[in-house]
């Protein structure tokens, strides 16, 4: 996902540093070139030998350190960077950098750096509060500086307040929002739907389906990295919800209709991928009749067809993909449900097919458009999310 990106990884004097580390080995593992800068007090918390084995880089401390290639020298270093990360990130050098001073290797390279630049501040609950500290941060944030949102829980001394530094997927989330992809969605609005609802048949039971939202996170996770702005209506999901998007929870079908006609006007992009149960009890009161001690009957109904709502009233230019689970007949049954929905793509799978469907981390389906079919192998969830928008913006966009 990184390939080709260069990420310079700035490391201060706090005990959080420890967590620089395991970001510096995830950065890595998505094929990033990763360059780690160090303060000499960085140097108290973690060796910059780990950093090394860690990137197959040299760990830059000095300023004048002259045992390393020419060509990697702090000018250099920032004119490569796609992104600088400062992560944790002390009261000392967020002073420094909102005050222009550039007095070791990270501040040189951080101030001659033109790209983005994202700071986590790691310290202590009071000094994190200090009225300098929180004006150099605003500083910073108007000089194009984005402040990592601290954590607040106990830290290193004991006590429980303000300053922690988030967890390394939050960071490598930050990061991936900047660089991961080319912004093609910037502009527009994505709503998406995932998650498995539910309909309550009493206070204990309900109907559902297997849905893990897997699917439907993906989707609007991929959106939110190539610069859309989206909203992820989602019922019940067994995975938290992706990063930097809008999420509006509901619980059944009829709750999922309210938040998606609420923001489906002001949409550029729906796609409909949540497993909506199809029958709710017609009277959750009195939906039980009794016939013998080990019997009930349970009267039905037929829930809100969100997507066909949806179809019917789409707008000019507004584009709606639903997706189609089949256990036969994929191709025919996904165009009928195209055609009736009045829809402009579907994303057809077979949940007998190995690899698809509910759970899985993988996915194989077919994007079906009225004139077209488009079959993928099985891949990730993930990557399913990406050919979604790659053919959108191909062709109809």
């Amino acid at each position: 996902m990184l390939t080709g990106k260069t990420v310079v990884l700035g490391v201060t004097g706090s005990i959080a540093a420890y967590k620089a580390a395991n970001l510096a080995r995830m950065l890595k593992k998505l094929n990033c070139n990763v360059h780690v800068l160090m303060t000499r007090n960085a140097e108290n918390f973690i060796n910059p030998i780990t950093f090394e084995t860690l990137t197959q880089n040299k760990c830059l401390i000095d300023t004048f350190d002259r045992n390393f290639q020419y060509s990697v020298e702090h000018v250099t270093l920032a004119k490569q960077a796609d992104i600088v990360m400062i992560a944790p990130a002390s009261a000392n050098v967020i002073g420094k950098l909102a005050n222009g001073i550039a007095d070791d290797m990270l501040t040189t390279t951080v101030m001659a750096c033109p790209c983005k630049k994202i700071i986590s501040p790691a310290m202590n609950h009071n000094m994190f509060h200090n009225p300098i500290v929180q004006d150099n941060i605003k500083r910073l944030e108007k000089f194009g500086y984005e402040i990592v949102s601290h954590d607040t829980g106990m830290l290193a001394n004991g006590d429980i307040g303000d300053g922690r530094m988030p967890s390394e997927e939050l960071l490598l989330e930050y990061i991936l929002r900047e660089v991961a992809y080319e912004k093609d969605l910037y502009g527009k609005k994505v709503l998406v739907t995932a998650g498995a609802t539910r309909e309550a048949i009493d206070p204990v039971r309900f109907i559902t389906n297997h849905s893990t939202g897997k699917m439907g996170y993906a989707v609007a996770r991929n959106a939110m990295l190539r610069g859309a702005d989206v909203t992820l209506v989602t019922a019940k999901a067994e995975i938290k919800p992706p990063e930097f998007v809008r999420t509006v929870e509901v619980i059944s079908a009829a709750d999922m209709l309210d938040a998606v006609l609420k923001y489906s006007d002001d949409s550029d992009i729906i796609v409909k991928a949540a497993a909506v149960a199809d029958y709710r009890p017609i009277n959750v009161a009195e939906n039980k009749i009794k016939k013998s001690d080990d019997e009930a009957v349970i009267r039905l109904e037929r829930t809100v067809d969100i997507l066909k709502t949806l179809g019917e009233r789409k707008k000019e230019n507004q584009i709606i993909c639903g997706f189609s689970m089949e256990t036969e007949s994929l191709i025919e049954n996904s165009r009928k449900k195209l055609e009736k929905k009045n829809i402009d793509m579907i994303v057809a799978n077979n949940l007998r097919v190995e690899g698809a469907g509910f759970g899985t981390d993988t996915n194989v389906v077919t994007i079906i458009t009225e004139d077209d079919e488009y079959p993928l192998e099985k891949i990730s969830k993930d990557k399913v999310a990406e050919e979604i928008f790659n053919y959108i913006l191909k062709h109809f966009c």
